[in-house]
């Protein structure tokens, strides 16, 4: 099943039930899934051939390319969500405990693959995190 979303634009249903799930998620609960997350954001750039340095520094990783742009990734505990900041714009992301992932508010796409796409934009080459 498919509905409008905000701008008109076709997403999956999934996204508005996400919010649900993750806004009734407990503090700590958040606190560890964002944590794995970070890490497993880190690995995956640690096993890729991708030229991407990354700090994580006060619960914000950075990830920077050569051409020095920046994608920031870091935590909005009030709202229990994921924010990433990239070049093309700001995507937030709700825990989905079902598939143990994290999707867009606004599209449903999974985290790895999302930021996949951005890194790629940015490096200019094709960059999978997985």
């Amino acid at each position: 099943m498919t509905r409008l979303w905000r701008s008109g634009n076709i997403a999956p249903s999934r996204p508005s039930t996400l919010v649900t799930e993750s806004r009734n998620m407990k503090d700590a609960e958040f606190k560890r899934q964002f944590d794995a997350t970070l890490l497993a954001i880190e690995q995956a750039i640690e096993n890729s051939d991708a030229d991407i340095e990354f700090e994580t520094a006060n619960d914000i990783l950075t990830l920077e390319f050569p051409n020095r742009s920046k994608i920031i990734i870091n935590a909005q505990s009030a709202v229990r969500q994921l924010w990433v900041a990239a070049r093309s714009g700001g995507f937030h992301y709700d825990f989905d405990a079902a598939s143990g992932t994290w999707r867009s508010h606004q599209t449903g796409v999974e985290l790895f693959a999302e930021l996949s796409r951005l890194a790629s934009e940015q490096a200019g080459e094709a960059i999978r995190l997985a």
